[in-house]
């Protein structure tokens, strides 16, 4: 025996249908296009890097974007999402423009060879805030220090950097990864004189 479901039933299913047809999820990364990313102009230093994980604020630590409205809302953007957790999209985007900056090899979680010099990066990002069609603005801390190095003192090191992002999200992100690329290239200029020389203070960014 057949049995036929009313008519609002199929209407309230259709419009859930559509609804859901109507809001796709897009996916964005931070990683850098490749033809965007510079060739080092400088020949590589003797040394690896270990780029720890990047400490965020817990507010834009998640998967999906999250923007401000005005000057005290967030709105956190389902439809609107890292591929990855945004930690490992910042890590990832960092280590990639860093290696390519300096000529040398990220070896987190790899194994060393004994006697391999190799360069400790810890990333505190303070502030990271994005609104939608005006800019971003980037407020971070880093410490470099050479792994089994007891004799000389860490470097640690501050910047601020304010991107403008006009348009819509393809723009905001693409903002983001510029914030990321002076950073680098700030962290970069900094690794190449602390090797040279422990004492010297952090490059203005």
């Amino acid at each position: 025996m057949k049995r036929f479901l009313p008519w609002w039933v199929l209407t309230a299913c259709g419009l859930g249908l559509s609804g859901c047809a109507s809001s796709p999820v897009h996916y964005y990364t931070l990683m850098a296009p490749v033809q965007e990313i510079k060739a080092p102009t400088k020949p590589p230093l003797g040394f690896r890097l270990d780029i720890l994980p990047v400490s965020l604020p817990t507010q834009v630590d998640r998967q999906t974007l999250v923007v401000r409205q005005g000057e005290n809302g967030i709105v956190i953007l389902d439809s609107e999402r890292w591929t990855t957790t945004f930690a490992d999209e910042f890590r990832d985007a960092l280590s990639d423009s860093l290696t390519r900056s300096l000529g040398t090899q990220d070896v987190a979680g790899l194994p060393r060879a004994k006697g391999d010099r190799v360069l400790r990066v810890k990333l505190q990002v303070r502030r990271l805030d994005a609104w939608l069609g005006q800019r971003v603005q980037l407020e971070t801390e880093w410490t470099l220090a050479f792994v089994n190095d007891a004799t000389n003192k860490p470097l640690t090191c501050h910047a601020q950097f304010d991107i403008a992002a006009p348009g819509s999200y393809p723009q905001l992100v693409g903002a983001q990864q510029r914030a990321i690329a002076l950073l680098a290239a700030g962290i970069a200029a900094d690794a190449r004189r602390y090797a040279e020389s422990p004492g010297t203070p952090c490059v203005a960014p």
